[in-house]
């Protein structure tokens, strides 16, 4: 016999069921993963750069993914340490300002091989300029003040050798990006500028500076510098899928090559927090960390 209230019940579950489907579908195809990078290069390049990196996490990962381009170092820092977005690319200081911030939320992942030995170059197109000592009382160009290798590092060595740039330099100037800092001192605005060494041999390579004319003069020591940081809240789950993504990049591979060409990398090692603790030094003895 027909009962009314046990079909409209088991109409009422279906429908239940139905729309929690719907809603956990609608949940899924929403779920996106954001990552940024600091602006230390145009937003062309690091546009360019992000592009296939997108593609081969989404694959990875299986959501979408997307790169968000921030306006200035402080902003990259702020949205990671506000879980605006899941993963940035910090350099050294960046990590370590990160770190701060988020309350020791900060957990890097990966980084370049070259990171463990980084190293930052100073340019001039000044002839009578050989050594650190000869830019008492010339014009300087640093790239952001947050910059790991275009200042925090360049300045750390500058004061080992008993140089402080803001009492025997003429002027500082920051320059804001790498690219930015070479342009002033090829275009004769500086006297000299301090910048990261892979976006130097990058521009001698692809013919953008003529280093018969602009030469470097300094390379520092070597120190740790970038890295892929993400929060320490994000699942582990994701964290090992991101972590194998990266450690999985070869160049035997057309993906896994250019991706890496793109990031100047030989290949992504694992890193930890540990290594960064010389940036972290060097920032409060130079007083640009409180």
């Amino acid at each position: 016999m027909f009962n009314p209230s046990v079909s409209r019940g088991t109409f009422l579950k279906a429908l239940a069921a139905a729309a929690l489907l719907a809603l956990g579908a609608q949940a899924s195809a929403q779920a996106v993963f954001r990552f940024t990078a600091i602006p230390d290069e145009s937003p062309t390049e690091l546009a360019r750069k992000a592009s296939p990196l997108v593609k081969y996490l989404e694959a990875r990962l299986g959501m979408k993914v997307e790169f968000t381009p921030v306006t200035d170092y402080a902003a990259a820092v702020e949205v990671l340490a506000n879980k605006q977005v899941d993963m940035a690319w910090f350099g050294g200081f960046t990590f370590v300002q990160a770190q701060v911030r988020s309350g020791g939320k900060a957990q890097p992942l990966v980084q370049r091989e070259e990171d463990e030995k980084f190293r930052s170059v100073f340019i001039t197109t000044a002839p009578e300029i050989k050594t650190l000592a000869d830019l008492k009382g010339k014009n300087v160009s640093f790239g952001s003040q947050s910059s790991t290798s275009g200042h925090l590092m360049p300045r750390s060595f500058l004061l080992e050798a008993r140089i402080d740039p803001d009492k025997d330099f003429k002027r500082v100037a920051y320059s804001g990006a790498h690219d930015a800092t070479i342009a002033a001192v090829a275009a004769g605005k500086v006297d000299a500028g301090a910048l990261n060494i892979s976006v130097w041999e990058k521009f001698v390579a692809d013919k953008k500076v003529d280093p018969a004319k602009v030469r470097v003069f300094y390379t520092t020591p070597p120190y740790y510098d970038y890295n892929w940081t993400v929060h320490a809240d994000m699942p582990a789950a994701t964290k090992d899928k991101l972590a194998k993504a990266f450690l999985d990049l070869s160049r035997n591979t057309p993906e896994g090559k250019e991706i890496l060409e793109l990031q100047r990398a030989t290949r992504f090692v694992p890193t930890k927090a540990e290594n960064y603790k010389g940036i972290e030094a060097a920032a409060r003895s130079a007083g640009l960390l409180k």
